[in-house]
């Protein structure tokens, strides 16, 4: 069991692994100064939204939201869940022990799993809309049938959970070329080691191909090169650590393998146009105010 409220899974609760309520729930159950504030999730987070406009921000990208918007935050990333007037949505928490294994998953599914870029919206529509709508509708009344100890086993709402997250892959088109893939596994490598190293040639080393094949694979498959890669991975991080936690800049550095602040400070301002210090004031408000618009 995922609780939203803490960000938090707490230990002894039920062996299930998931979570829902509707960001109405949520919103009851926090405290209003700290509604807005910047939450990391260590959990995947699906939000389907189902009454009024308005904008949910994950990882400092705003996203236009309205009825069947469809948000899926992976675990790690930031949100700001805002209380806007009349804006609601049904949201699905889980673990990712939940999550089928890599090789048990298809290229489309693994990359939305893994990749911290991945698309993160959509807008289903028709025939998607109405299949995506009924499987929420269905964990949920499972869900509540499960904790309730109405018959219902938690294996069959493991099952639903990925007949979902199969329907909202298909949602992505085709599966990922082979660039994509490599700039998956660059992604996965940068999560265990961006503290270590942000040096492409080490990465090409661990993924056992050149320097070329990697940077070449990046430009393909987002427009930026391998070091542009990796350092907009190592800004989000650092941007995730200055927006939820107390520890000082100089830290923060620290954790991604900044030996001096004044490296780190001048590394962030290049990438981010602002300081550490500029960065963590601008989150103070109820809304992310650097924050990009989803178009």
């Amino acid at each position: 069991m995922v609780d939203v409220r803490t960000a938090s899974v707490p230990a002894g609760a039920p062996a299930t692994g998931l979570e829902v309520l509707s960001l109405s729930d949520l919103r009851a159950h926090r405290p209003e100064h700290a509604f807005g504030r910047p939450l990391r999730m260590p959990c995947h987070v699906l939000m389907l939204f189902t009454v009024g406009h308005g904008r949910h921000t994950m990882d400092f990208v705003a996203y236009d939201c309205r009825p069947s918007t469809l948000l899926w935050g992976r675990p790690g990333q930031v949100h700001q869940f805002t209380g806007q007037p009349g804006l609601d949505a049904n949201l699905l928490l889980f673990t990712p022990e939940l999550v089928p294994p890599p090789a048990a998953t298809a290229d489309r599914l693994r990359a939305l799993l893994h990749d911290p870029f991945a698309p993160a919206n959509w807008l289903p529509t028709g025939e998607d809309e109405e299949a995506i709508i009924t499987e929420f509708t269905q964990l949920a009344t499972d869900h509540e049938r499960c904790a309730a100890g109405d018959g219902v086993p938690a294996e069959l709402l493991h099952h639903q959970l990925a007949v979902l997250l199969v329907r909202i892959a298909a949602l992505t088109g085709p599966a990922p070329q082979v660039p994509d893939r490599l700039v998956t596994r660059l992604h996965e490598e940068l999560a265990a080691s961006m503290a270590a190293t942000r040096r492409v040639e080490d990465y090409a080393d661990r993924l056992g191909v050149s320097v070329r094949t990697l940077t070449r694979a990046c430009l393909v498959a987002t427009g930026r090169s391998a070091k542009q890669v990796i350092d907009d991975r190592v800004t989000l991080e650092a941007r995730r650590l200055l927006a939820c936690s107390d520890e000082p800049v100089a830290a923060v550095g620290r954790q991604l393998g900044f030996a001096e602040p004044t490296n780190f400070g001048r590394f962030f301002v290049r990438e981010t146009g602002l300081t550490p210090g500029e960065f963590r004031t601008s989150l103070t408000g109820t809304h992310c105010e650097n924050a990009v618009v989803a178009g």
